[in-house]
């Protein structure tokens, strides 16, 4: 446990010393802001437009603008913030590799598996304090500017995506240990993304895999129930679990 604590500090001080906790808590402030602000302006920027859209023939009515507006926009904008997260941490273990620092650890004592847990771990920290300041900022600029309690299913929608992007980051660390470079490893987990999106249009699949919990939209207005995307929340979680366990096991074989 002392080995595991010492580990995650080091590697807690590592993304501290690289830029990437100041960049990504400046990009949640951000989004976090942007929500609201796109949603309050958006009437203001259509008048500016109007002249123009007018001589193309198109007129502008009555726009009504709320805390909907202002979630959908969120919801835009959260892929963002998942690819940015991914591409910043695609070399969390590759990059060990490179400098040959994991070598000089093992040899000391230091077991795989906890080197792997530091890193999962870290990533997930990461991602849920990320998640916490964007939603937070949102969810007290709408609460000021409009009324949350219109949005249907919010938290449930929210934590779609939080389950998504700790998906991914089980992704990230089974291709880590597959590949040795950051931009394979980007690659891989774009794959699997895609791979899932696309078997999202098949009838037979699209409940059922983990690209359907992100149907924001529909879940906002309770065009879906959030019963259809417990089997996806569970699939979802399962290959989160079998992602970490099959990280453990092949690392534990490959030669450093």
């Amino acid at each position: 446990m002392i080995q595991l604590t010492a580990f995650i500090k080091k590697e807690f001080l590592e993304q501290l010393r690289s830029g990437k906790v100041m960049i990504l808590g400046t990009l949640c402030c951000l989004f976090g802001i942007m929500n609201p602000a796109t949603a309050k302006l958006l009437p203001w920027l259509l008048e500016i437009m109007s002249g123009q859209l007018k001589e193309n023939g198109m007129y502008i009515t009555e726009i009504k603008v709320d805390a909907l507006t202002s979630w959908t926009q969120f919801f835009k904008n959260m892929p963002i913030l998942l690819i940015v997260f991914i591409v910043m941490f695609s070399s969390i273990l590759t990059a060990e590799y490179q400098k040959g620092t994991l070598i000089n650890v093992v040899t000391k004592g230091m077991k795989r598996w906890k080197i792997l847990v530091s890193k999962l771990l870290m990533m997930a920290v990461f991602w849920t304090v990320g998640c916490l300041i964007t939603f937070g900022i949102t969810y007290g600029y709408n609460t000021y500017f409009w009324d949350n309690d219109i949005v249907q299913n919010l938290l449930f929608a929210v934590s779609g995506y939080y389950l998504v992007g700790l998906w991914l980051i089980s992704v990230v660390l089974l291709a880590s240990v597959a590949l040795k470079s950051s931009s394979g490893v980007t690659l891989f987990v774009g794959a699997a993304f895609i791979v899932s999106y696309l078997l999202g249009f098949l009838p037979a699949f699209r409940e059922y895999v983990p690209t359907f919990i992100l149907s924001s939209n529909e879940l906002l207005v309770e065009a879906i129930h959030r019963k259809e995307c417990f089997a996806a929340v569970g699939i979802t979680l399962s290959l989160t679990i079998i992602n970490g366990c099959l990280s453990v096991h092949y690392f534990n074989k490959k030669t450093i």
